[in-house]
């Protein structure tokens, strides 16, 4: 078989069954496909399903038209597995936005939501945002980086999906539009290799409202995939990104796996793969790796 479609869901909210398999093979068997054997990558939260014969869109897009509260990934079977990781940080490998909780402290966290907001969804562009909002900090003491950092809580799976990885292999980069002083503890804490962020100006222990000469954007993320499939000899067939903001598209598209995580309506619309309803975990299990192969 030439192709993989794989099952997953989040397992706090919903059970996989046999009966959600045998739907999705009957629809692909009705759709012209030939269906091979399935199997559980992790008993009632994730499956494979071999297949052959329909194009892998087309058959992800049929079978999530078919079940509820179900991740759903066609690919090749051929190379799934990755051996570069590009994440994201905020909303992707932590549960907030980093600049919106340090605003709380300059009570500027609305007006700053606000824009986040709009870049994440695409609406202005990430690096004029990012220097609006880090322009709202200016005069802001330092010391509430650490009160801020206190209040970053990993998002599920974040730590499994890092350090399963490494284990198999696959170098691991952290890339952020947020500041390398959250990065590198995050980096620290989840196991990355390295971390890629942008730097706060600092002067007499205050924010001066400015940010380092060169900005992490969309195209900074992008370029930083190429350079490190570069360096490591690979191609961006061989990559797995994720992220969550509009800012994260194109490495996403460019990837061989690129995954949409719990994304904003222009990325998720935009993504060949999201992970709607599951933690970081899906994007191990779209990887056809088996639970009793995670690593915590």
């Amino acid at each position: 078989m030439k192709y993989v479609l794989t099952l997953a869901v989040n397992s706090e909210f919903a059970n996989l069954d046999t009966a959600a398999v045998a739907v999705a093979t009957d629809a692909l068997a009705e759709a012209g496909a030939d269906v091979g054997a399935f199997d559980w990558l992790a008993d009632q939260i994730a499956c494979d399903i071999l297949f052959d014969g329909l194009e892998p869109t087309r058959a992800a897009t049929l079978i999530r038209n078919q079940l509820t509260e179900t991740d759903v990934f066609a690919q090749s079977l051929a190379g799934r597995r990755k051996s570069l990781l590009l994440a994201d940080m905020d909303a992707t490998i932590v549960t907030c936005e980093t600049l919106d909780e340090l605003a709380e402290f300059a009570g500027k966290k609305k007006e700053i939501a606000e824009i986040t907001t709009q870049a994440m969804n695409g609406a202005i562009a990430f690096d004029e945002s990012l220097r609006q909002r880090v322009a709202m900090l200016a005069g802001l003491s330092i010391d509430n980086l650490e009160k801020t950092l206190v209040k970053m809580e990993l998002t599920p799976g974040a730590r499994t999906l890092v350090q399963t990885m490494r284990e198999n292999g696959a170098f691991t980069v952290l890339v952020s539009g947020g500041f390398k002083f959250f990065t590198t503890h995050i980096r620290k804490q989840v196991g990355f290799h390295e971390d890629v962020s942008n730097n706060f100006e600092i002067e007499d222990g205050k924010l001066t409202g400015q940010v380092g000469s060169t900005i992490i954007d969309k195209d900074g993320k992008l370029a930083t995939l190429k350079r490190f499939t570069e360096e490591k000899n690979i191609s961006l067939e061989d990559a797995v990104t994720v992220g969550d903001g509009a800012n994260d598209l194109p490495m996403l598209q460019a990837a061989g796996l690129g995954m949409a995580f719990h994304a904003k309506p222009v990325v998720a619309a935009n993504a060949r793969f999201q992970i709607k309803y599951g933690d970081l975990t899906s994007v191990l299990y779209a990887q056809g790796y088996k639970r009793n192969e995670f690593i915590s």
